[in-house]
């Protein structure tokens, strides 16, 4: 059965409202060029960008330039790079390096030297060093890259001194790999305890994470985690200046730097001790009053009545409080192995077993400073 035919102003309202429609419609679509570009420019608010290949070899060719390599050795050195990238990508670092220390006998150098020997390949960059490889003479790219290479290996073997002179002044956007520079660099002073400036660097690492190899982004994010809430003169920084400590020794370290250190263990061990035993007294302090108050309220029938302006209280000390001080504690230094294993027992009873050495060192500080 056919149906009857629409008015005329109805059917052409529909006509309307499917052309309003297509409209719609066109118009609705997300324009993909303007999404792409914006994130792209959400992406270029991080303060550091991966150079590809081209910007790889671009900086690779103006330094060789700037150190008067010929033409040709330039073409054929930013060839060689092109082919190692194409090789192995995941460690532009590795190539540039390799590539460069081919046109540089500063760079071929300082390699052979690492080689040989790390730690004294970084003592070497220092100016007052004898044998002092001066990376300042290198174009601002090259070296740049040059100590990010250096310091991340410094800091692979432990020498995280050696490799925070390598890093100090280094431009992450002038290496051919940030991401590595704020990585290892940030990872340099989360082990040396410099909160401030470790937070500074794994932060501007994080800000660009699609340019971050995954490990280097998760290793990150748990250092942040973990050197946050680090609080001065606590437990946890005294613990990590032992492991510090310990570290240094276990590299055949014995110098005035360790020992300073671990007079600062000794120092703020000291300090929390010292806090502890204030506690104490002020907690022995309020149950004496407490007792004292309740001794009062018994004697008057299990009710206290409230005192005079113009009584004299009761008691018969002078109002001091008699502080505990450990360097009275004569005779320590003296004690048998057995008493002193026994007295090091009550005294850190409450706190983490590897904190005993440092409690031992602080007392038989305390015996060599009283004789």
């Amino acid at each position: 059965m056919a149906h009857p035919p629409l008015p005329t102003w109805i059917n052409g309202t529909l006509q309307c409202f499917a052309i309003i429609a297509a409209i719609f419609f066109v118009f609705a679509q997300p324009d993909h060029e303007a999404v792409n570009a914006a994130e792209d420019a959400f992406e270029s608010d991080a303060s550091w960008q991966r150079p590809d290949a081209d910007a790889l070899s671009q900086m690779l060719r103006e330094s060789l330039n700037a150190l008067g390599t010929s033409s040709p050795d330039v073409e054929q050195a930013a060839g060689q790079l092109a082919a190692g990238l194409a090789a192995n990508a995941a460690d532009p670092l590795d190539i540039f390096i390799s590539t460069s220390r081919m046109y540089s006998p500063l760079v071929e150098q300082l390699a052979a030297a690492a080689a040989e020997n790390l730690q004294e390949a970084g003592g070497r960059i220092v100016p007052d060093n004898p044998a002092h490889l001066n990376l300042g003479s290198l174009p601002k790219f090259l070296q740049a890259s040059v100590r990010t290479w250096l310091g991340r290996e410094l800091v692979r073997a432990r020498l995280y001194d050696e490799a925070l002179l390598a890093f100090r002044e280094v431009n992450a956007a002038d290496s051919a790999d940030p991401a590595a520079t704020l990585f290892f660099r940030g990872a340099c002073y989360h082990a040396l305890l410099q909160k401030k400036e470790a937070l500074v660097d794994l932060r501007r690492l994080l800000e660009n994470e699609k340019d971050c190899p995954v490990r280097f982004t998760r290793t990150a994010q748990l250092m942040v985690a973990d050197i946050s809430p680090l609080k001065e003169d606590s437990l946890d920084e005294i613990s990590r200046l032992m492991t510090d400590v310990t570290r240094r020794l276990d590299l055949g370290r014995a110098d005035d730097n360790v020992q300073d250190r671990e007079q600062k263990i000794i120092d703020k061990l000291s300090k929390l001790i010292e806090q502890i035993e204030e506690q104490q007294q002020q907690q022995q302090q309020q149950q004496q009053q407490q007792q004292q108050q309740s001794g009062q309220g018994n004697s008057q029938g299990g009710q206290a009545a409230p005192m005079n302006d113009s009584q004299a209280a009761g008691g018969s000390g002078n109002g001091d409080v008699d502080r505990k001080r450990i360097e009275e504690r004569d005779g320590w230094g003296k004690l048998p192995p057995a008493e002193r294993k026994e007295a090091l027992q009550q005294i850190s009873r409450d706190l983490p077993t590897h904190y005993r050495e440092a409690i031992e060192a602080y007392f038989r500080k305390l015996a060599t400073d009283g004789s």
